[in-house]
């Protein structure tokens, strides 16, 4: 997962370097065709950040899920679930930033998406050597290191006998097992009918009372700056 948190942190910078160093995506839109090789490698990325089945993330993902669900615990079965909707939420606003980004309709300034442009070739050759392994190697490496009895940590990881439920993890339901991924196709196609057929539903949501007060709170960090500031700065301070 730090290998694809790299790769979407040199993605994103690509993007704000192509469009003048605009950082609202509310501003971007339709650079699709502007950035070709940038939407591509953003593309691909969310997709193995989402545990898209066979990229990187979707090995990683799937093993904490299901070894959560193996221990057959209230803690177990309670970290499976916030797993699993989170996975769902990250399908979700991955499908976002894609969409705002790269497909829907421009919305910033003509000047800065008329001079959008792909990055240089040494931030373009990263991220092609990035993007080659978020497709391969979660397939490539996935019984060298996740395998039920692989030995490539051998003693590294000590892991009580008594907690070592990885074969427990290979025999839980198949719902369970194929849940996430439901979910994953779920928040992309949820996010993507939500963005694109039904704006006019989330501007009246967000403009409503609630939503206005929803908006604010989460717009503002949920007040964790405000609430430093004034309380504990003063405090201590």
């Amino acid at each position: 997962m730090l290998f694809l948190k790299l790769y979407f942190f040199l993605g994103a910078g690509s993007v704000i370097h192509a469009v003048s160093d605009e950082q609202d995506m509310r501003k971007m839109g339709g650079l699709k065709n502007l950035v070709p090789f940038t939407y591509a490698v953003m593309v691909i990325g969310s997709l193995a950040l989402i545990g898209f089945p066979f990229l990187a993330g979707f090995y990683s993902k799937d093993l904490i899920l299901e070894l959560a669900f193996g221990k057959y615990t209230p803690q177990g079965c309670f970290s499976y679930l916030l797993g699993t909707l989170s996975v769902f939420l990250t399908s979700f606003y991955s499908t976002r930033l894609v969409y705002l980004t790269f497909i829907s309709k421009p919305m910033g300034h003509r000047k800065m998406i008329s001079y959008a442009f792909d990055s240089g070739s040494q931030i373009s050759i990263v991220l092609g050597c990035l993007a080659i392994p978020s497709i391969f190697v979660g397939y490539w490496t996935k019984d060298m290191f996740v395998g039920a009895g692989s030995s490539f940590f051998d003693f590294a990881v000590y892991v009580n006998f008594q907690n070592f439920n990885a074969f427990d993890a290979e025999f839980i339901p198949v719902f369970y097992k194929t849940l996430p991924v439901y979910l994953s196709f779920s928040g992309v196609l949820f996010a993507f009918c939500l963005y694109n057929f039904q704006s006019h539903f989330l501007f009246k949501v967000k403009t409503s009372f609630v939503g206005k007060k929803l908006y604010c709170f989460l717009n503002r960090k949920w007040f964790f700056d405000k609430i430093y500031n004034e309380f504990f700065w003063a405090i201590f301070f």
